[in-house]
């Protein structure tokens, strides 16, 4: 699998930058982290087979209203893992243990599944995977040997993404539960990344190809495919945050509005947009970015 192209890292720090400057990220507007939590909520189970769409999720984390007609399971879980994802800043200060995804499990499928917080002791397969997860006895050894590695990476100053791209990947090829693998896995790798200064980034519906792709791809030749997502990811995510927190500058607007007043096209920005050089959102059909993207953008990389 070739590597692709995709949003050069100086332009992430851009981004990160403009938020930091406006809000530290303990600090974000409750009604931004309570939106960023049910819209994480939303991705993370969705990809999984939760039943609830996104106007179910508006309807039950942002509103407080009942949801009709989904089974009882998907509710439950959908409020749990808000509340887990909502509670990540409190780790913040304590280490990344394996007692941290045990806890983490157990909060999100409490009352949903009897092995809550429990490692599995049955042998799993990953649907469509060609890895094969290793047997129940040796799930343990492998996380306290993931924690190890994990700890002695993140000590010596390994770059943000790579380390979480290792500890994501590691993470999920060990696949410590019965089920719930992906939403803990995810869990923690934005709890890295909150620990790094970085935002939450969110999987979604239209990711999953790509995503589970990219983890395949781990498998055989290490997790650059995964790395370059989870940078777009993040781009991603920081638009949405600086939209919200921050300046004109930051609003989101069509490409085609914000092509007019500079050197390249609204087709040539498009398809940057959709290789993932130029941080971009999609949004019923057309690609929108900001003011401060686009200008990093054009400093940055420009037409090379």
């Amino acid at each position: 699998m070739a590597l692709s192209a995709t949003v050069d890292k100086s332009i992430l720090n851009g981004l990160r930058e403009a938020l930091l400057d406006r809000t530290p990220l303990q600090a974000i507007p409750e009604t931004v982290w309570k939106r960023t939590g049910a819209l994480n909520t939303w991705g993370t189970n969705a990809i999984e087979g939760n039943t609830l769409t996104w106007h179910d999720v508006e309807m039950l984390l942002l509103e407080g209203r009942t949801v009709a007609d989904r089974p009882i399971a998907d509710v439950l879980e959908t409020m749990q893992h808000e509340a887990a994802f909502r509670g990540l800043l409190a780790r913040l200060d304590a280490p990344i243990r394996i007692t941290t995804a045990l806890e983490l499990h157990e909060a999100v499928f409490r009352g949903v599944k009897a092995d809550a917080g429990q490692w599995r002791r049955v042998r799993v397969y990953i649907t469509g995977s060609r890895h094969r997860p290793p047997s129940p006895e040796d799930v343990v050894p492998l996380m306290m040997k993931w924690e190890a590695e994990y700890s002695s990476r993140d000590l010596v100053g390994e770059p943000a993404f790579a380390l979480g791209a290792w500890m994501h990947h590691a993470f999920e090829s060990i696949h410590p539960f019965p089920d719930g693998n992906g939403r803990v896995g995810r869990l923690l790798l934005n709890l890295h990344l909150l620990k790094h200064s970085w935002p939450p980034l969110h999987i979604l519906p239209p990711d999953k190809k790509r995503y589970i792709a990219c983890m395949e791809s781990a498998h055989e030749s290490g997790p650059a495919e995964l790395e370059g997502f989870l940078l777009e990811a993040m781009a991603r995510s920081l638009l949405d945050l600086l939209d919200q927190v921050g300046t004109r500058k930051d609003e989101l607007r069509p490409i085609k509005e914000l092509a007019k007043d500079g050197a390249h096209s609204a087709k040539y920005l498009a398809l940057r947009a959709s290789q993932g050089e130029l941080p971009a959102v999609k949004e019923r059909g057309g690609w929108r970015t900001s003011e401060r993207a686009l200008g990093l953008y054009r400093d940055i990389v420009g037409r090379a």
